[in-house]
């Protein structure tokens, strides 16, 4: 039996394919690999760099589906289908959107794969697929299974190897679709599992692609003193309150912590309370504290910002942009606030008939990519749109760069985090421009 693995890109600009230059290694397609009993062949074709081979015999195709992909997703599953071969898939937008999914497959995987994958590959050696699979989010890579990460060589990712930890986040922040899949709930791998993964791969730097990898202080602290004698780097994504423990930033910097992912989402006290952003609003202070502790443990911190929230207006997004560069954060990403589906924001903003693109923008012909998908309380769509690419374009700038460049215990720490700064702030400059005007989908 031969199984195809399928990582669809995000689409085109008309004729013209987007070929994703800061590309990372599609670790739910590795798991799945190895998942997968031994006597079935894999292959892995990563759509946002390299043609996918539909002529190729093989008897399963398995596609991740993300929101943002899901409209190129349905056209490759189209294409199998046209040929007779059968196509299962899977990933958070299935779970989010089943009934969505099931009209573009012969299967769907509702869930995590750990619980329910050796099912479908039984199902499918004897021509029985069934037309629905579901496993229950869990711990990730139960038992110990490793990714097969020889299927990434030759694909041109990132230099760094992702790594999860745990799953899930305790936090229920209205516009995220991570709380609505976990229903708050987080779950961890064994730390002795995790290491043993660590030491069988070959890199040194790590992202830790945990939903929130500061939900769970103690085990993150336990994680820690497991890093320290391996001697790696890592980056994850973590909540602004782990900034509230100090033993904690101080065995992250120890283990070899550069920094972190983090969701200040909006520097407006209201909008942080509409959000439900728990972690940031404790004793609130524009940040001032949280940005400290951050310096002094030399974190080179990605702040995360949504904009469009309904205290938003286009002078309160350029503020935004003022804050970060004041605080020198070594990255910065300006998100429209995007109504996913199956979120408290999608239904929220269904309910008030403020949704754009009939309520489905992730399939809709005429969605650009950083549009706005929803009309605003205090601006147009068109205003929210052009406000969000003004802070993206001025972050990104050479003078902005330079400017936060400087700061001798974040950036100028090392040689090789001065170098880290340029190389990714230069990458997601040109992604930033590239980016412009894409559309879903290659149709």
């Amino acid at each position: 039996m031969k199984l195809t693995l399928i990582k669809p890109a995000i689409g085109s600009h008309g004729r013209n394919r987007y070929v994703d230059g800061g590309r990372m290694e599609p670790l739910m397609l590795g798991v799945l690999a190895g998942l997968t009993p031994p006597d079935v062949e894999v292959v892995l074709y990563d759509d946002r760099m390299e043609p996918i081979p539909y002529d190729e015999t093989t008897d399963l195709v398995a596609i991740t589906v993300e929101t943002y992909t899901a409209r190129r997703a349905y056209e490759i599953a189209g294409e199998y289908r046209m040929r007779g071969v059968p196509v299962i898939l899977g990933g958070m937008h299935v779970a989010l959107l089943p009934g969505e999914a099931a009209g573009h497959a012969d299967s769907i995987f509702v869930g995590d794969a750990e619980a329910g994958w050796a099912q479908v590959i039984a199902d499918a050696r004897r021509h029985r697929l069934q037309s629905r699979y579901h496993g229950a989010p869990g711990v990730a890579q139960s038992a110990g299974v490793q990714p097969r990460r020889d299927l990434y060589r030759g694909k041109g990712y990132l230099p760094v190897s992702l790594i999860q930890f745990s799953r899930g986040c305790r936090f229920a922040c209205n516009f995220c679709a991570v709380s609505q899949y976990f229903d708050k709930r987080h779950h961890l791998r064994r730390i002795d599992e995790v290491v043993a993964e660590i030491e069988s791969q070959q890199r040194s730097f790590l992202f830790f692609v945990d939903d929130n990898i500061a939900t769970n202080r103690s085990a993150l602290k336990e994680l820690c003193h497991a890093l320290i004698p391996l001697k790696v780097n890592w980056i994850s994504q973590a909540s602004l309150d782990v900034t509230r423990d100090g033993e904690l930033m101080g065995l992250m910097e120890r283990s070899g912590c550069w920094g972190n992912v983090m969701g200040f989402e909006s520097i407006s006290p209201q909008s942080l309370r509409d959000a439900k952003k728990s972690p940031n609003i404790p004793g609130f202070s524009n940040y001032q504290r949280e940005v400290a502790v951050l310096r002094e443990h030399g974190m080179q911190t990605w702040a995360a910002f949504t904009l469009g929230h309904d205290h938003d207006t286009a002078l309160s997004i350029a503020a935004t942009v003022d804050f970060a560069l004041r605080n020198k954060f070594s990255f910065a990403a300006y998100n429209l606030l995007m109504p996913y589906p199956g979120t408290p924001l999608y239904r929220k903003l269904e309910r008030e008939k403020r949704l754009l693109f009939d309520g489905k923008w992730w399939l809709h012909p005429d969605y650009r990519i950083n549009q706005a998908a929803f009309v605003p309380a205090l601006m147009s769509a068109a205003e929210l749109t052009d406000a969000c690419d003004a802070a993206r374009t001025r972050y990104n700038s050479v003078g902005a760069m330079l400017q936060r460049f400087t700061g001798l215990r974040i950036n100028l720490r090392s040689v090789a985090r001065a170098i880290s700064f340029w190389r990714y702030s230069l990458l997601f400059r040109r992604e930033v421009q590239k980016k412009r005007g894409l559309r879903f989908g290659l149709r």
